[in-house]
């Protein structure tokens, strides 16, 4: 190696050639060198003992060119060059992935069954439209409010915010207006719309029928302005003491109104702002007659709750003088006539006695609720009452704990016990 070495003293390139380059030593060891690649003009010597310099000017062939590889198309023909390809990698039946021109068919069937899908869609949703428009045309046609379907767009307390301040309120009679604010009771109200003590928007008004709103009209009152927002529903049961009369009146002495006085004394401090309202009982328990009543100031409520045509049933307990038998208890099932129609409970039972009370006890529970109706079908059957308390109206009990004189605030649960659905 040494030798072949001293053999060559000294190589020189010319700077105005590129060339590829490669040496092949008389080695037996040594194979053929790989192509350097082109590399800038460069000038190189190598010393020996040999004072004799070599030029050399080598070049060589370009290396062949790789092929390119075939594209295939699926049915086994090679594509052009020119032809547009788009690869599709489908895994075959034979678990292994190949190259193809097209998409597999399973993708096809897909897009296809989803097109007629959203066709299918389309169509059912073009038709619920027609239908929708079609009901909103014949509701407008009978004049009559179309069904709401969809979720509201705003919250209930968006609405209820809307419905309260900016919302045309429906008009209301003047009478039932003057007794909702607690001004007097409507009959009342009527006799100061008559006496022309009322006015409404400056103008005195004699008919208790004309249609006013509260919150637009400016109404007064013997001088005092009514208040523009009426005061909130408001519903009490009451546990009647004996002795006291169901009257709103004022000259009344013994009524029931004075036994909500504190109730209506710390109105203001929970309702500021509202004014306190006018509350009435809901039917009439006689003066001897003790138990549930109803106090409020809504009177579409009292006139559902109170009129025979609601049927809501009112349950007795009539404690009586004197022996019960099988008797007694067949005359009042059979009923008896009030006021010209003959009247018959829903069911009397006889109570087991209980050791503080000597007496014998009948449960009784009626619908129509005509006057002493109780009291008259007891005394059909030779029987006297001795107390008579009513506990139940509806599905609505007398609290056990609530006791005489006291009262208790209804929650909406109690009044859709007792039918009242709004």
């Amino acid at each position: 190696m040494a030798a072949s070495i001293g053999a060559l003293s000294s190589f020189h390139l010319h700077p105005h050639h590129l060339h590829f380059v490669f040496f092949k030593l008389s080695l037996p060891s040594l194979s053929l060198l790989k192509p350097l690649r082109t590399l800038p003009p460069i000038s190189c010597s190598l010393s020996s003992s040999s004072s004799s310099s070599l030029d050399f000017d080598i070049s060589f062939a370009p290396p062949k060119p790789k092929p390119k590889p075939q594209l295939v198309a699926s049915d086994g023909g090679a594509l052009s060059s020119g032809q547009l390809f788009i690869p599709w990698i489908v895994r075959g039946e034979d678990g292994n992935l190949r190259l193809q021109d097209h998409p597999p068919a399973r993708l096809i069937h897909s897009l296809a069954d989803s097109k007629t899908q959203n066709s299918k869609r389309g169509k059912e949703k073009e038709k619920q439209k027609q239908e929708k428009k079609t009901k909103k045309i014949n509701a407008q046609v009978n004049n009559e409010s179309p069904v709401r379907t969809a979720q509201p767009k705003w919250s209930k307390a968006a609405r209820r915010f809307y419905n309260e301040n900016f919302r045309a309120s429906p008009q209301q009679r003047l009478s039932k207006v003057l007794a909702a604010a607690g001004v007097a009771s409507r009959r009342t109200s009527e006799e100061l719309i008559f006496d022309g003590r009322v006015t409404v928007n400056g103008s005195v008004c004699n008919t208790p029928q004309t249609r006013v709103d509260p919150a637009r009209d400016v109404i007064y009152v013997n001088g005092n302005r009514l208040p523009k927002k009426l005061p909130p529903k408001v519903y009490l049961a009451l546990n009647k003491p004996k002795g006291y009369i169901c009257s709103s009146g004022e000259k009344e002495s013994k009524s029931v109104m004075p036994l909500f006085d504190d109730y209506l004394k710390s109105w203001h401090k929970r309702n500021p702002g509202l004014p306190k309202p006018r509350l009435f009982t809901v039917g009439r328990l006689d003066v001897a007659t003790t138990g549930l009543i109803i106090a409020t100031n809504d009177g579409d409520f009292a006139q559902a709750l109170a009129h025979p045509s609601s049927k809501l049933s009112k349950e007795y307990i009539a404690t009586v003088d004197g022996e019960v038998n099988k008797r007694h208890l067949i005359a009042i099932s059979e009923g008896t006539i009030i006021e010209g129609v003959h009247c018959t409970p829903d069911s009397v039972e006889l109570l087991p006695r209980q050791p503080d009370i000597s007496r014998h006890r009948l449960r009784i529970v009626v619908h129509e609720g005509r006057n002493h109706e109780v009291r008259e079908l007891v005394k059909n059957a030779g029987l006297e009452i001795h107390a008579l308390k009513r506990v139940r109206i509806g599905g609505y009990r007398l609290p056990s704990d609530l006791g005489l004189g006291k009262h208790v605030e209804l929650k909406q649960t109690d009044l859709k016990t007792m039918g009242w659905k709004r």
